[in-house]
């Protein structure tokens, strides 16, 4: 038997156990492939391991989107969470390649995936509370919310957890270096049913610029001077 013989839901099963490329090859073999490859059923799950690869043509964002990831472990994520003023020339240049990727994304998500049930970002450096509160306003219905290493993330997506997380199960922060005490115990006050997770975040030191560290220094100084 060829494979164009079989009927729909198998050749779905079929294209389920194949990442992303292989999917995309196999559809360029026929016309009726590259149906089954465009059908939203196929993409309820999607994993990226790098901005890059949101970039892609390999597959589609739709209403059947529920879980969605995008975890980047290089060694090159360590640029990304250098403090903007601290950057030299080179790491400018290099964040700027991407520093808009995974945002825009997540906005076409918002967009066309409003039954989203769970997101995992990794190492997504860039990404800021504003593009978090915009999801969760569009994606009512998720449940589960991963942030790790994204040093962007303050106390304001916290409090858009309080006002637009009514879904949120599950909320994981860890390695936020940004976010406070305060604002996750006003989470818990506000959403006590949420399993809530904030490991080396809260007592991490967050950023300050250079003029706010030397307010504070003087200020420092004239409670020690009295």
């Amino acid at each position: 038997m060829h494979i164009t013989q079989l009927n729909r839901e198998c050749l779905l099963h079929l294209f389920s156990f194949l990442d992303k490329n292989s999917r995309k090859n196999l559809a360029k073999t026929c016309h009726k492939l590259l149906e089954v490859f465009q059908d939203p059923l196929l993409w309820s799950l999607l994993n990226f391991h790098s901005p890059a690869e949101l970039k892609k043509d390999n597959f589609l964002l739709g209403p059947a989107l529920k879980y969605l990831s995008i975890c980047w472990y290089s060694e090159r994520v360590k640029v990304c969470n250098i403090e903007d003023w601290m950057k030299n020339t080179f790491q400018k240049d290099f964040c700027n390649r991407h520093e808009n990727t995974v945002s825009e994304f997540l906005l076409e998500v918002c967009n066309r995936c409003p039954n989203l049930l769970s997101l995992t970002l990794s190492g997504c450096g860039h990404v800021t509370d504003d593009c978090i509160l915009l999801l969760l306003k569009n994606c009512p219905h998720l449940k589960t919310l991963k942030l790790e290493n994204c040093v962007r993330i303050t106390d304001q997506t916290l409090e858009a957890v309080t006002l637009y997380g009514a879904s949120l199960q599950t909320l994981h922060v860890d390695f936020c270096r940004n976010i406070t005490q305060t604002g996750l115990e006003r989470v818990r006050e506000k959403r006590p049913w949420v399993r809530l997770r904030a490991e080396r975040s809260a007592n991490m030191i967050p950023d300050s610029k250079p003029e706010k560290k030397l307010m504070l220094e003087k200020a420092s100084r004239k409670l020690v001077q009295v």
